[in-house]
């Protein structure tokens, strides 16, 4: 049995694939109904919260291995860490991003602590460091939709965007055959650098009109992020990451993708047709 700590983008993915393969998987999450298509598709269903070790317990029985996804809050993902350790479990495969203790974004910091926890524990584990996810730029459909043009702080900055599906791949891969991934880390990014000149050039050939992309200032980035209902910690981290964006913060990529898959990453092109309706 395969433990997935969330249903969010990577962890739904993984959890597909898993099904796809037949390989049991149980999911966490804190609303079923969240987590219906899951369950008619063959996955288990598992209620709990990350902040009740008693939940993640009840979930972790007869579990073998862990993804471990979720909002990278790390005194919940050191709980799911603590619980895998009493469960003996096996593997844990964690999805994390670009980690550093002295980060000026607070939730790279709390990655590093969550890796910490990860390596103290002493349970074989594989870190999947992902560039930025494609899916991000779905937050941005609404005001493509109705003005056809978008705005952030990262300037003309290259990013190596991935696609979260991808990433939901490599953890299903992984956690179905550990053997060879323990204490390894992944950077797992697209098949090229964009910028978002460049998203804006693919959804205007996509929807058959110009859409266009505006460089702004951090703060009124921050406070576009606030007025669309972002909370302001978040928006304020949002915007930090874009500004390193701005400054060459997510300039990489690497074959990870590829040479665990055995296929290509998908390209922005390929992300922005399966998801054209949210963009028109």
């Amino acid at each position: 049995m395969i433990l997935i700590t969330t249903a969010g983008n990577v962890g739904s993915e993984a959890a597909r694939l898993l099904v796809e393969r037949h390989v049991p998987v149980r999911v966490l999450v804190r609303d079923s109904g969240k987590a219906k298509a899951l369950a008619d598709a063959g996955a288990q269903i598992a209620v709990g919260d990350l902040e009740v070790p008693e939940s993640i317990d009840e979930a972790m029985a007869g579990v073998s291995a862990v993804v471990l996804v979720s909002p990278g809050i790390p005194a919940q993902e050191l709980n799911v860490v603590a619980s895998a350790a009493r469960a003996g479990v096996e593997h844990v495969v964690k999805a994390t991003n670009k980690a550093s203790a002295d980060s000026p974004i607070a939730r790279r910091r709390g990655q590093t602590e969550i890796e910490a926890g990860l390596a103290a524990s002493g349970l074989p584990h594989t870190l999947l460091r992902s560039n930025a996810y494609m899916q991000n730029t779905l937050a941005l459909a609404p005001v493509i939709a109705k003005t056809s043009s978008f705005g952030s702080s990262a300037g003309k900055g290259l990013v190596g965007m991935v696609d979260a599906r991808d990433v939901g791949a490599v953890a299903a891969e992984i956690a179905a055959s550990p053997g060879g991934h323990s204490g390894k880390t992944y950077w797992l990014s697209g098949p090229e650098l964009i910028s978002n000149y460049d998203v804006a050039a693919v959804l205007s050939e996509l929807l058959g009109r110009t859409v266009t992309y505006r460089e702004i200032s951090f703060d009124e980035n921050k406070n576009a992020m606030i007025n669309a209902g972002v909370p302001e910690a978040i928006a304020e981290q949002n915007a930090q990451a874009f500004s390193l964006t701005a400054q060459g913060d997510a300039e990489w990529v690497s074959e990870d993708v590829h040479s665990i898959l055995g296929r290509p990453a998908s390209s922005y092109q390929q992300f922005a047709t399966d998801y054209a309706s949210a963009f028109s």
